[in-house]
């Protein structure tokens, strides 16, 4: 006979649908496999009235979070009502009462990761948030598990589906920025207001949490240097691909001399880079390790079954443990303790597209310019001339070899004010 395991979900999203319907769907099959039988009891649910898509009987749902954070028979609770606020409260409550607890949500995870790993270890029970990075790609639990044994040198993800949907249609069909929204919007894989996705501030959640599991170090999401992808241009786009590149919004970080560098940003990416070819809604993960060396993790980023796959599959492991009586890490999942330091985006190189007046002399000013502040030149190109507002300009395009973004932008603040130039409308790293 199977051991019955009680799981309380909190929230019955597009998330939490697909929690219940793979679990709905599988149940036989993980029963038979684990000798578990794994049953959601009860799920808050505050808005009955709404129809979720999926025949779920009316009486596992309530309306008071009580009834599943405080109900001694529920073992596991899932959250999955988004947001930090109250998220964070109800999961440290389940902790505190013993409970494990599984999330998808970045947000309070990135925001409060230490104080809910801190309140499991405490009440020696499990934190688990597998879809909370990459939806449906395992990569958290391959970290945690397989991949233990590395020390890994880097990440570099395509971590948000939405800016990765905009970014294909740009550079494939030759949409516009606005054009390539309002699609992704009409499709279903941008919200209505798509603020968190396009300004990187989703891909940077799930940054903290990779650099937290991967480096040991605490870097929260408002200490990482983020730039979303409203700047992104056609004349970008077209630039790339003449030399070799495709635009990506990227989350990196890497480990250099005991410092830990990382950022979220518009990237120009080798066509020869594994991440180049990830099109679409999809995602995926490019990590490093001293043993395994290269591995790329790709797959759905997002969605009620992929995520809700993710999701299960932490009941699933949880479940296990508790069934053996051992629910409890020796040493939680999020770290920060390495003594690593994180120390912004270091040196890179950038791609600059500015507009200037058609006239002699401008070049010659902006590369004086950038030799004083020591940035040498790679590439530059001038693009055809055009009219704006009565005035013929042209874009000007560089390529600079690696220096600090803060002597970057000191120079082209420099070149702002010498009044040579109309503006500066694009700066992206250039992965090498």
């Amino acid at each position: 006979m199977s051991n019955k395991i009680k799981v309380g979900m909190l929230g019955i999203g597009n998330v939490g649908r697909g929690t219940y319907q793979a679990l709905e769907m599988n149940h036989d099959k993980i029963a038979e496999t684990t000798g578990l039988d794994i049953e959601i009891v009860k799920i808050l649910n505050r808005r009955p009235q709404i129809d979720r898509g999926i025949d779920i009987p009316k009486d596992k749902y309530t309306a008071d979070v009580d009834e599943i954070l405080c109900d001694p028979e529920i073992d596991i609770v899932v959250e999955l009502i988004g947001g930090i606020e109250p998220a964070t409260e109800y999961m440290a409550r389940a902790l505190s009462n013993g409970k494990s607890v599984i999330t998808a949500n970045k947000a309070a995870i990135a925001a409060n990761g230490k104080k809910l790993a801190a309140l499991a270890q405490e009440n020696h029970v499990l934190l688990r948030f597998e879809a909370a990075v990459a939806g449906g790609i395992p990569i958290l639990t391959s970290l945690t598990t397989a991949l233990l044994s590395n020390r890994f040198t880097g990440v570099h993800g395509i971590l948000n589906g939405t800016t990765n949907y905009i970014l294909t249609q740009m550079s494939e069909y030759g949409k516009s920025y606005e054009e390539a929204l309002k699609d992704a919007q009409i499709k279903g894989f941008a919200e209505a207001d798509p603020t968190a996705d396009v300004e990187g501030f989703d891909a940077a959640n799930k940054l903290s949490i990779l650099i937290s599991l991967i480096f040991g170090v605490d870097a929260s999401p408002e200490v990482i240097p983020t730039h979303g992808i409203t700047s992104v241009g056609i004349n970008d786009i077209e630039f790339a691909s003449d030399y070799g590149f495709r635009i990506k919004l990227l989350a990196s970080a890497r480990e250099k001399d005991g410092k830990v560098y990382g950022n979220v940003e518009p990237v120009l990416l080798p066509l020869s880079h594994p991440l180049a070819s990830v099109s679409n809604e999809f995602n995926a993960v490019f990590v490093s390790g001293n043993a395994v060396d290269d591995l790329m993790f790709y797959g759905r980023g997002a969605g009620p079954l992929p995520t809700g796959s993710a999701v299960l599959g932490d009941i699933i492991g949880v479940a296990r443990k508790i069934e053996k009586d051992s629910a409890y890490d020796i040493v939680p999942q999020l770290r920060y303790d390495s003594g690593l330091e994180f120390a912004g985006e270091g040196a890179n190189k950038y791609y600059i597209r500015m507009m200037v007046p058609e006239r002699t002399g401008i070049l010659g000013k902006i590369s004086t310019i950038f030799g004083e502040h020591g940035i040498s030149v790679e590439t530059v190109r001038q693009n055809s001339p055009y009219e704006c507002s009565g005035e013929t300009v042209a874009d000007l395009i560089f390529i600079v070899f690696k220096v600090e973004k803060s002597e970057l932008l000191s120079a082209l603040e420099e070149v702002r004010e010498a009044g040579v130039i109309k503006s500066i409308d694009s700066i992206m790293r250039v992965e090498e």
